[in-house]
């Protein structure tokens, strides 16, 4: 039975009608960028994360990038955060001129072990960029208690994490800002590349409103600040809103399949994913670890089982950013996770049966792994 990671055309069609009509409404109006479906957009993202600002973006990297500007980190500065990420998140920071400070991650949940973080705070620290993974937040509150301890600033990236919460309290509320990824394969994602600045701060506001359009001040062509090109395009925030509309059914759908997973696989030896207290979890990514992952994804391959590792090889020990961390043996948890990290098909438009399927040749490799012995 086929089951694939990611079915596209699917969750198309259910908004196809939709989408044409959005899209035939911008090109009637040729108005193509910083439109209503842009303001659409940030609004309803701001509200639906309980924060005063939208800012959308044509990147989550933008996000990030703009966030971290827009919020004073440049040259000199450091910023703690973890190699167990996408590049974008440690990318954004080296281009700004400030110094990514790696620390480990927490087996269980994959995001920023809180209990490293002091060790790592130094006379240069401005900042703490933690990243929420594959659906749920990390140790949110202790990070913030952290940096308000020690007066740092808190940066989220919460690419992975739209809608997502703690105790009531959602992703992007925490920190001075956040950025959000639609990247296509994100939850919620838009017909290529999007991100969405979220803030509390009327400052940051206003400066990532400029950096978008090359640090363009209140005076047209008259600029403040050295920018980017990274306005959304009104297509995409007009896909995105029409896509909103089925987010909710499509993150309880992942919730569904995460839960059929976790009985399915329970008492084998593949360990499953842990959500922490107080959090909800929006299922990005359903990643289970084992010792044998690489043999683990073969199988699952010749049954046409589709699997996919985020991330094989932390970003400590990848050439461009060597300099930042302290190489290998540096991050023991970060880098044994990476070895041992596989995620599962876990998108909404699985059925039972597939989702059923997957978890069937889990455990049968684990089977003949076990006979093997």
């Amino acid at each position: 039975m086929r089951v694939p990671f990611l079915d596209l055309n699917a969750q198309t069609a259910e908004v196809r009608p939709q989408i044409d009509a959005a899209i035939a409404e911008i090109f009637d109006g040729s108005a193509f960028v910083l439109g209503k479906w842009n303001k659409q957009l940030e609004e309803t993202l701001a509200q639906a994360h309980k924060v005063k600002h939208g800012i959308a973006v044509n990147s989550g990297t933008d996000a990030l990038r703009i966030a971290l500007q827009a919020a004073g980190i440049g040259p000199g500065d450091e910023v703690i955060t973890t190699a167990f990420t996408f590049v974008a998140s440690v990318e954004v920071i080296a281009q700004l001129g400030a110094t990514p400070v790696f620390v480990d991650i927490d087996a269980d949940t994959f995001n920023i072990d809180t209990t490293k973080i002091e060790a790592a705070i130094t006379g240069r620290t401005k900042a703490i960029m933690p990243i929420h993974l594959f659906g749920q937040l990390c140790d949110i509150r202790e990070v913030v208690r952290i940096a308000d301890a020690h007066g740092l600033t808190v940066i989220e990236d919460a690419a992975q994490t739209l809608v997502t919460q703690n105790g009531g309290d959602y992703a992007g509320s925490f920190g001075k800002a956040a950025g959000i990824s639609f990247y296509v394969t994100k939850n919620l994602g838009a017909a290529g590349d999007g991100g969405l600045i979220l803030t509390n701060d009327d400052e940051v506001l206003e400066r990532s409103k400029s950096l978008r359009i090359h640090g363009m001040g209140k005076q047209r062509y008259y600029y403040d600040d050295l920018g980017y090109t990274s306005r959304m395009a009104e297509i995409q925030a007009a896909v995105l809103c029409c896509k909103w509309e089925r987010l909710a059914f499509w993150n309880n759908r992942r919730t569904e399949i995460a839960n059929l997973y976790i009985g399915e696989l329970a008492g084998t030896p593949v360990i499953t994913p842990v959500t922490a207290p107080g959090n909800e979890h929006t299922w990005h990514q359903f990643t289970v670890r084992t010792s044998q992952r690489d043999e683990l994804m073969q199988h699952l391959r010749s049954q046409e089982v589709d699997s996919s590792i985020f991330y094989p090889v932390p970003l400590h020990l990848h050439d461009p950013y060597r300099a930042f961390g302290k190489g290998e043996g540096s991050l023991p948890v970060t880098e044994q996770v990476s070895k041992e990290c596989l995620s599962l098909p876990i998108h909404p438009h699985l059925s039972y049966e597939q989702v059923q399927f997957a978890a069937s040749q889990v455990k049968e490799f684990c089977h003949q792994t076990a006979k093997a012995v």
